[in-house]
């Protein structure tokens, strides 16, 4: 097995929203703010190679929306999907596997893309296939009022009416439920209805892409929950099961979306767990 960091694009969003309750003098130490208020964050991708099976792990915004709908987005660098596959030797139509953790558009526009003539959509990776969980599938396709700009209909109905939509089986295990991908995977409430977090064991080590219950490495303290989340609450108790372990057992998390730190290990400390150290992908993975 080999991972590999896919950089899909760069994006901002409202330090606020990013942070929830937590004031601004708090969050602004380790995510500074723009003079919009905006902060830096990342598409950051995973793929795993596994014998011949390669596994993306979510798909960044993609570039099908309008250029105004990017505008409110403030995407900077020059990160592509396609760029980074292929610094690795790879291209799209090799994915095999496309796992998204959850189905907002950060984490899984580029999965659709226009089609040649540009009268409709069609699945970004053609011979893949594309899994999601039932219960998210149908959280996303019928959204609540508050998270509907979440949701976008030509990012998910492709992916279905393609046949190459596949659903992973929540076991209803509190912890992991391992999945046919070669990964367990613990299944998360407080963002979104059973949002996915994959964890990976390699070369003796437990990698787990945090997606959006961990952001950043400034949203690691407990009460530091984006005002995204639709269950707050649930988040901070999820988020406090996840730390303890993760520093017990030693865990590398992934960032999705910290612009600037790839990796890191955590510790407990008298405030809680705490931020121990910041790794890069070339260190930990020599690639």
């Amino acid at each position: 097995m080999r991972l590999y960091p896919i950089e899909t694009g760069n994006f901002k969003l409202d330090g606020g929203a990013m942070f929830g309750v937590v004031p601004k003098s708090l969050w602004n130490r380790t995510n500074p703010a723009d003079q919009n208020n905006m902060i830096d964050l990342a598409a950051r991708c995973l793929l795993i190679e596994d014998g011949d099976r390669l596994v993306l792990i979510d798909t960044g915004l993609g570039n099908k929306q309008s250029e105004r709908f990017f505008s409110y987005y403030f995407l900077w660098g020059d990160h592509s999907i396609d760029k980074s596959l292929q610094r690795h030797g790879f291209h799209r139509d090799d994915i095999t596997d496309v796992f998204m953790t959850h189905l907002h558009f950060d984490h899984c526009g580029g999965s659709i893309q226009w089609n040649k003539d540009r009268t409709g959509y069609e699945p970004a990776f053609k011979n893949a296939r594309f899994w999601t969980n039932k219960d998210h599938w149908q959280w996303a396709l019928n959204p609540n009022k508050r998270e509907k700009a979440s949701f976008l209909k030509e990012n998910l109905l492709p992916m279905q009416e393609s046949g190459q939509l596949h659903y992973i089986e929540n076991t209803g295990d509190p912890f992991l439920s391992w999945s046919s991908l070669g990964f367990g995977i613990l299944f998360v409430d407080g963002h979104t209805e059973k949002q996915m977090l994959p964890h990976i064991q390699y070369k003796g080590k437990t990698i787990v892409f945090s997606a959006d219950l961990i952001p950043t490495v400034g949203h690691i303290p407990l009460p530091y929950v984006m005002g995204y989340d639709m269950r707050p609450l649930v988040t901070l108790d999820e988020k406090e099961q996840f730390l303890n372990r993760a520093a017990d057992e030693k865990y590398i998390l992934f960032f999705e979306h910290d612009a600037h730190n790839e990796l890191c290990t955590l510790k407990h400390t008298e405030k809680g767990v705490r931020l121990d150290e910041v790794l890069s992908f070339n260190e930990v993975f020599d690639i």
